[in-house]
């Protein structure tokens, strides 16, 4: 695949009302196919945000009903969507775990999932953490993602490990506060000029009782030029992403040659 349209939705996230949030996601994100949209970003926990106080009851567990809407959408749409619900894992009746589970999924199936493996500040009270860094490679488009979650944006070694095993382009789904919004935007910025790859970033807009959310969700070159940005409203942007142009950045300034891996 050498180049893929992308879509970011920004939207806000009615706390703990899931099926509003995902009737409001797929309206957006059929707007975002209208304008020709083949991969759809959604923000970190888009279904009901970081609903603690009823978390046992808005969690989902295998084959979760909430992809399982998604999935219907997607095919429908031959699309590709990117999000995080709750999950729960339930070992037994005395040992569960929640998490914040990534998803991906192409044209109607799950094609992959990651668990958050760094929560931040309450949500260390909450979530259970992921234990690895691994790609999400899709048998439809060949497409191979980079996907962190939010806090993570800040540690760059997910983000060169997910390039270092192969990613096409890094995704970054979000509930970035402010009054951090000058460092989402430089972070983000600096994981594709690092990288020299494509990064798409999804936050959320609105307030929750503890934080309120800039936007500011963007779709970044691998020169690390934003080629779109979605300032602090609801809505949607899309924006034709060149795969093979980090192949002409890493010509041109050889990084991944130079490294020296083996002192450092």
């Amino acid at each position: 695949m050498d180049r893929i349209k992308a879509s970011c939705i920004q939207m806000d996230i009615a706390h703990c009302d899931k099926q509003k949030n995902i009737d409001m996601a797929l309206s957006l994100a059929r707007k975002a196919v209208s304008e020709g949209a083949e991969l759809i970003v959604l923000p970190e926990l888009f279904s009901t945000g970081f609903c603690y106080e009823q978390i046992e009851h808005i969690s989902e567990e295998h084959p979760y009903p909430t992809i399982e809407q998604l999935n219907e959408f997607s095919k429908e749409s031959d699309c590709i969507l990117i999000g995080s619900i709750i999950e729960k894992q339930q070992y037994n009746s005395n040992s569960i775990v929640y998490t914040n589970l990534g998803f991906c999924i192409e044209s109607g199936e799950l094609a992959g999932t990651y668990h958050k493996i760094h929560p931040f500040g309450r949500e260390k009270k909450y979530f259970g953490v992921g234990d690895h860094i691994s790609t999400i490679e899709l048998e439809g488009s060949g497409l191979i993602i980079g996907l962190e979650i939010c806090y993570e944006l800040r540690f760059p070694e997910v983000a060169r490990k997910l390039t270092l095993q192969g990613a096409d382009l890094l995704v970054t789904i979000a509930e970035f506060p402010d009054p951090r919004e000058q460092h989402w935007r430089n972070l983000s910025v600096a994981r594709a000029i690092e990288n020299q790859i494509p990064h798409i970033v999804c936050n959320r807009v609105g307030n929750d009782s503890y934080s309120t959310f800039p936007g500011a969700s963007m779709i970044i070159d691998s020169w690390g030029n934003i080629l779109e940005d979605a300032g602090s409203e609801e809505g949607v942007i899309v924006h034709d992403i060149d795969l093979q142009q980090k192949d002409t950045v890493r010509s041109k300034i050889p990084v991944f040659e130079d490294r020296r891996p083996d002192i450092y």
